[in-house]
């Protein structure tokens, strides 16, 4: 089963300085057929202006990652980490028992853009963590890169979450497959460009809801970047 999620049916949130698009209800946006798909709860695509941001506030019992499209994103928490997330890099941080952070924009004249992934651990009351890696470009080219995982294999971050995160780029005639497991559910956002994905179409801010399915195609790339998610059902 394919269900196509077009990108003008998100739900949006203009604060001025945060404009924000939500693929599932998050804070004032509630689509009750949209609260989440298996075990992925939050992704918000943020755009936040030069010198603005989230002030501190506090997480529990999930997995946040970060995953920086254009600009800077200045992290700083409770645990002690100071850290400047850049694009290419990924970010994973471990809420668990409780954990304070900020995310701002200091770049002046540069908005930061990226997306807020937040997605529901396996075990609860965990102590918090953070991790935070460089994916090179050179790795998703024309490839299903896998950036986070249970385990930490290779060179993704390890999370406490019965999940897997791809990401690729593609571009004419690269392509990839994956297999899934058809008890599991798995989810495609398409950051930007136009990728075909299992003979659906799909623009840039486009989502697949997967449920069924047995192998994941995608090709016919323009300038794409996915993300692509492995989920318990």
């Amino acid at each position: 089963m394919l269900t196509l999620r077009k990108s003008q049916d998100r739900g949006h949130a203009d604060h001025g300085w945060l404009k924000s698009q939500h693929s599932f209800s998050f804070a004032n946006y509630y689509d009750s057929e949209h609260t989440g798909w298996g075990n992925l709860l939050v992704i918000n695509e943020d755009r936040i202006a030069p010198g603005t941001g989230f002030g501190t506030h506090g997480h529990r019992d999930m997995e946040i990652i970060s995953y920086v499209l254009s600009g800077e994103l200045a992290h700083k928490d409770s645990m002690g980490n100071v850290k400047g997330i850049p694009p290419g890099d990924v970010q994973r941080m471990s809420a668990g028992t409780g954990v304070r952070h900020s995310e701002f924009n200091h770049a002046e004249g540069q908005q930061t853009h990226f997306l807020q992934i937040w997605i529901r651990p396996k075990l609860l009351n965990v102590e918090p963590g953070y991790e935070q890696k460089t994916i090179p470009a050179t790795s998703k080219r024309g490839a299903l890169s896998l950036v986070a995982s249970p385990d930490g294999v290779g060179d993704s971050v390890s999370m406490n979450a019965d999940a897997a995160l791809y990401a690729g780029l593609f571009d004419g005639a690269e392509q990839a497959e994956i297999n899934l497991n058809p008890a599991r559910k798995a989810y495609v956002h398409l950051i930007r460009g136009e990728l075909n994905v299992n003979g659906q179409q799909l623009s840039g801010g486009d989502a697949l809801l997967i449920a069924d399915e047995s192998r994941l195609q995608l090709s016919q790339g323009k300038d794409a970047e996915v993300l692509v998610f492995d989920l318990a059902a």
